[in-house]
């Protein structure tokens, strides 16, 4: 796999769209400082988020880029908790749109939907695997990426608007 760096501008609430032949990945700025809680089965925890952090929403088998463009702003700007579910919950396998926020996420195709709390893994489709998103001020920095796999940004209005 390629460690090809691509660092992308984001100004504003500018959105990363990252797509492969069948899945895709929206991730966004912060924006600000919150505290974001997750929670799983046994307990909650809450995790601060800084400006310059990363909120991500994986698709694994693709889908509504306006449905995963919901859910990266109602985590971003209304601050909704994050939700873990245990490894062996028959939910995880309905999981159409998995979310991760922090520093630093990276996307792996070996993992069960939903059941990390663990803020710098995300599941993705094999396509987009290996990936890694880095939020720095400014921009996010991605390494991993393949030749095959295309960048985009976007503003959210432009994928959440109702048609």
């Amino acid at each position: 796999m390629s460690v090809n760096k691509r660092v992308v501008e984001l100004k504003g609430d500018r959105i990363l769209i990252i797509k492969g032949d069948r899945s895709f990945l929206l991730a966004g700025k912060a924006g600000k400082r919150f505290p974001l809680s997750i929670l799983t089965a046994d307990s909650e925890y809450c995790q601060t988020i800084e400006e310059d952090d990363i909120i991500a929403v994986s698709a694994p088998e693709g889908g509504s880029t306006r449905a995963a463009g919901m859910l990266m702003e109602i985590v971003r700007s209304h601050h909704m908790p994050l939700v873990v579910l245990p490894r062996d919950h028959p939910g995880s396998r309905r999981l159409r749109y998995v979310v991760s926020a922090g520093k630093e996420i990276r996307l792996d195709c070996t993992i069960v939907r939903g059941t990390h709390p663990e803020q710098h893994l995300l599941c993705s489709s094999e396509e987009l695997g290996g990936i890694v998103l880095t939020g720095i001020p400014g921009g996010v920095e991605m390494a991993g990426l393949l030749p095959d796999i295309t960048v985009e940004t976007v503003f959210p209005g432009d994928i959440i608007a109702f048609p």
